[in-house]
């Protein structure tokens, strides 16, 4: 359990916390709550979709820490060794070892027996509609809500197939309206920018020496991010190409053997693989922007989808940072204060209000 929560709670200012879907940037969120925590604040509620669905679910079950610690261990190689593939033509990966980390810090915790209220979504795709997971099983809650259609395999319940709920709500909103909260903070970790907007512009300058520092460690190491993806893209070779074996038999076609056009096949394969992710980041986008119009949170803090690739796993300590830094600038304005400035506030944070807004239902 967190210091926050052992607390007492009088007078103290409360936050429903929406975290939004975003592959890797939803590291940011864990950034998010260690400032909401340092300022005293106490999270009634929380609502997430895929990724904020499990730091949300994690956070809730005062595990959030040990995971932290976790995620910021993972290199390439560690991430690439996640990779659980699979050849369903329902997605390319199981997601099995991943869960299999979560089963160790939350076990068979179920969310009604949590002590802050957690919405989870997933996305029905046999009624086309919304689910809302608000009690039972939070393993499988978190496992449904990251079931990115066509990556990860998605959830059989029942007569569901369940998949990511960011297909149709990246940024859940509403599940926090109801809240007894003194206000709502949302993060969009899918947001979209004027211009592509790197994670160094958005980092204070010791922040930036900081990754790249662990960039070129990572480089002095031999690993760099185009052979983590050429590994990844041989990983998956078999699902996209169809090939039971890699054993080298030489073609008639010019003396090319089946592994070379194999792998030729496969890099276009995951080329399609690359444009499905970019496809559901612009979805997500232009999705939670219906969301805030609908529903503007008190706070709405934007990670720009292009500070880095939804599968860039190895990032977690620049993007929890991010996080925070982000987080500072959001709540120093909503609290009146001066903010530290750097980054670009146009870009990153905004401060929605309620007034003149209409509502939207429920799918």
């Amino acid at each position: 359990m967190s210091q926050q929560r052992e607390a007492d709670n009088t007078g103290r200012k409360s936050v429903a916390l929406v975290l939004g879907s975003g592959g890797a940037r939803g590291y940011a969120h864990i950034g998010v709550i260690e400032e909401l925590e340092a300022r005293g604040y106490r999270v009634v509620a929380i609502s997430g979709c895929s990724m904020g669905a499990l730091v949300g679910g994690v956070y809730a079950a005062g595990e959030l820490a040990a995971y932290r610690d976790w995620v910021c261990r993972l290199d390439y190689f560690d991430v690439l060794r996640l990779v659980d593939v699979t050849w369903s033509p329902m997605g390319a990966m199981r997601a099995n070892k991943v869960m299999g980390k979560l089963e160790s810090l939350i076990g068979d915790t179920r969310i009604e027996d949590l002590e802050i209220p957690v919405t989870t979504v997933a996305t029905d795709l046999t009624r086309q509609r919304e689910v809302w997971f608000q009690s039972g099983s939070l393993l499988e809650a978190i496992r449904a809500s990251i079931a990115v259609p066509g990556v990860i395999t998605p959830v059989h319940r029942g007569d569901q197939v369940l998949v990511d709920g960011g297909l149709l709500n990246p940024l859940p909103i509403i599940p926090t309206v109801s809240a007894q909260a003194d206000c709502v903070l949302a993060v969009n970790a899918t947001a979209h920018s004027p211009r592509p907007v790197t994670l160094e512009e958005l980092l204070p300058p010791e922040e930036v020496a900081e990754e790249q520092a662990r960039e070129k460690s990572r480089e002095a190491g031999g690993v760099d991010f185009a052979s983590w993806i050429d590994g990844v893209r041989g990983a998956t070779r078999r699902l996209f190409d169809g090939f039971g074996n890699t054993n080298a038999t030489t073609s008639t076609n010019g003396g090319r053997s089946e592994v070379d056009e194999a792998l030729e096949r496969g890099r276009r394969e995951w080329g399609r693989l690359d444009m499905v992710l970019a496809s559901f980041d612009i979805t997500q986008a232009a999705l939670a922007k219906y969301k805030v119009a609908g529903y503007p949170p008190d706070v709405l803090i934007e990670v720009p989808k292009t500070v880095c690739g939804a599968y860039e796993f190895h990032r977690a300590e620049a993007l929890i940072s991010l996080g925070r830094h982000l987080a500072v600038e959001a709540l120093d304005r909503f609290e009146g204060r001066a903010h530290p400035g750097w980054g670009s506030p146009s870009i990153v944070v905004e401060t929605p209000t309620r007034e003149g807004q209409e509502g939207e239902g429920v799918s």
